[in-house]
């Protein structure tokens, strides 16, 4: 009897509970929370501090779930070897091709992630571009004042910035359109570049610190996008930009971190992430925050914002990244060959 009894009351107590969960549904899905991390590169953390929030009520209007997008900015090249021994990112946005094949290789990105995405799955793009001290003292104009004795250039470390390595290779692709093409040339033109350097900070950010606040060098190497922004944080009185002649367009990939994503059960909501950064609204504010995007609406609108410039493609100079990667940045390469001579 007290069996029974018990039964029943379970029995009542299961239908009250489904009866519960069933009404509670729709709110349940509303006030879900997820979170994901987006590790990124070193001097990007004022673009994505603009553009999460954007995305975050879009998604919230989407789906309900309230999203939580955390940050992790450094090095391309040192934030790719922090997720391959533990960081757990959902999805990279880098600046560096070579950075994200490094995390297929070893399984955490997709094979193909390349072709998952439009324009080589690169949302938008730069190039390297100068900053000077304001009247600009040193008269620079372009690459082949960097290696005057008086000039002082300031950049990162190309063995664990991404920003540094196109700046190592425009200024080799530069020497090479100017000297005919003569290999050995070009790498005595960069290992003379690289002699002026005072200082190779870790990362794009460090270098910047260097630049604009220990107020070393005469001139700072980064992305297009970041001489602007410097300019627009410190003041247009303080500093000068520069738009060298000839430059490389720099890619910035973005790829979702299949592995970790899989298995925390971001993989909808990180894909969704990186599709939205080709949206008008986005290709919008990344043009603001002056990067140039392949949108030609919004590179009509914002036209204003971006000099003229030769820019060369990575490939068609230098071929693959595989080949980059073996010829100049693997070890005992040319960008070796020229830190043993500097």
């Amino acid at each position: 009897m007290r069996t029974t009894s018990m039964f029943t009351a379970a029995k009542r107590l299961a239908a009250g509970l489904g009866l519960a969960a069933l009404l509670a549904g729709p709110a349940a899905a509303q006030d879900k929370k997820v979170e994901i991390l987006n590790v990124s590169y070193d001097v990007a953390r004022e673009l994505y501090a603009q553009l999460n929030p954007v995305f975050v009520a879009a998604w919230k209007a989407k789906s309900g779930e309230t999203l939580d997008i955390k940050q992790s900015h450094g090095g391309s090249s040192r934030q790719a070897r922090a997720i391959i021994e533990g960081l757990k990112a959902d999805v990279v946005t880098f600046n560096q091709v070579l950075d994200i094949d490094v995390l297929a290789q070893r399984g955490f990105v997709a094979a193909d992630w390349k072709k998952r995405l439009p324009n080589n799955a690169s949302p938008y793009y730069s190039l390297p571009s100068f900053l000077v001290r304001k009247g600009n003292p040193k008269n620079v104009k372009d690459w082949n004042d960097l290696i005057r004795k008086d000039v002082q250039s300031v950049f990162p470390n190309p063995k664990t910035s991404g920003n540094s390595r196109y700046t190592y290779l425009a200024a080799y692709a530069y020497a090479l359109e100017t000297n005919g093409r003569e290999q050995e040339k070009a790498k005595e033109f960069v290992r003379q570049l690289f002699a002026n350097v005072p200082v190779f900070d870790t990362g794009g950010r460090a270098a910047t610190t260097t630049f604009v606040e220990r107020e070393i060098g005469d001139v700072l190497i980064t992305f297009e996008a970041e001489t602007n922004g410097i300019r627009r944080e410190y003041g247009n009185d303080k500093f000068d930009l520069v738009t060298p002649s000839t430059s490389l367009l720099a890619e910035f990939p973005v790829a979702v971190v299949d592995k970790v994503a899989d298995q925390r059960g971001t993989k909808a909501v990180a894909t969704a992430y990186l599709e939205w950064l080709y949206s008008p609204e986005a290709q919008d504010m990344l043009a603001k925050n002056f990067n140039r995007v392949n949108d030609k609406a919004v590179m009509e609108r914002n036209a204003a914002l971006f000099p003229a410039v030769k820019l060369l493609r990575v490939e068609d100079v230098f071929g693959s990244w595989e080949e980059i990667q073996k010829v100049h940045f693997g070890d005992g390469g040319v960008l070796d060959q020229i830190y043993a001579k500097r």
